[in-house]
């Protein structure tokens, strides 16, 4: 399945934000794989975030996910960098954005 995602990150917090996306921990990106991703990128216009993940299954995926120390301390760390518009992680497999358009 494919997810997308909207975040906005805090406007002093930009070049951190992006800092910290380029030391994810390698236990964080094992165990997002191991939960079913294949695959998550991030882009930024501003301050908006889209984010698209595909994985076997977004519900699972955060499930297994939260519970896990290495990413306690992620979300811990994003939490104050990020402007909370919209939790994706409470709102759970219900946050994805809706689909408008695809190519066919």
């Amino acid at each position: 399945m494919r997810i997308a995602l909207h975040t906005k990150v805090r406007a002093d917090r930009v070049t951190e934000y992006e800092a910290a996306h380029r030391e994810v921990p390698k236990e964080l990106t094992d165990a997002i794989r191991a939960a079913g991703a294949s695959s998550w990128t991030i882009w930024r216009s501003g301050t908006d975030l889209f984010h698209v993940l595909e994985c076997e299954d977004y519900g699972r995926l955060l499930a297994e996910l939260e519970r896990l120390p290495v990413n306690i301390a992620w979300q811990a760390r994003m939490a104050e960098l990020l402007d909370v518009v919209h939790d994706y992680t409470a709102d759970g497999a219900d946050a994805g954005l809706p689909v408008v358009w695809e190519l066919p």
